[in-house]
């Protein structure tokens, strides 16, 4: 895996993602990548091309087709490892952990609201 190679995504995501691969100390040699097919919705660009991303780094497996550009997805996939390695090394500092307790924290104020109007759901 290389992070010099030009991504189409805006340069400021690129030099944040290059600053967390460091920070985490993952080795990007380490990292394995494959390309498929993807599947679904597109037509015949998305039957002929292989712009689906599968990257494996120890134990960790990330797929992406999110786009059709096979770049973009290298990114997202790229982006979306960063982040499950972050939450096993440091859970404190991970910004996907965050946002995974404010909406456990919304859910939660939002059941109780609707307990104390509607009473207790019965079981």
């Amino acid at each position: 895996m290389n992070l010099n190679e030009r991504f189409d995504v805006s340069p400021a995501k690129v030099d944040e993602l290059r600053a967390r691969v460091s920070r985490l100390k993952i080795d990007l040699s380490a990292v394995q990548e494959g390309f498929s097919r993807g599947s679904g919705k597109g037509g015949q660009n998305r039957h002929k091309t292989s712009s689906r991303v599968t990257l494996r780094y120890k134990d960790l497996v990330v797929h992406c087709a999110a786009d059709r550009r096979r770049t973009v997805n290298r990114f997202l996939a790229l982006r979306e490892l960063v982040d499950r390695v972050e939450l096993e090394i440091s859970p404190e500092t991970s910004k996907r952990l965050k946002e995974i307790e404010k909406i456990r924290r919304r859910k939660s104020r939002s059941a109780a609201k609707s307990a104390e109007k509607y009473g207790e759901p019965a079981a």
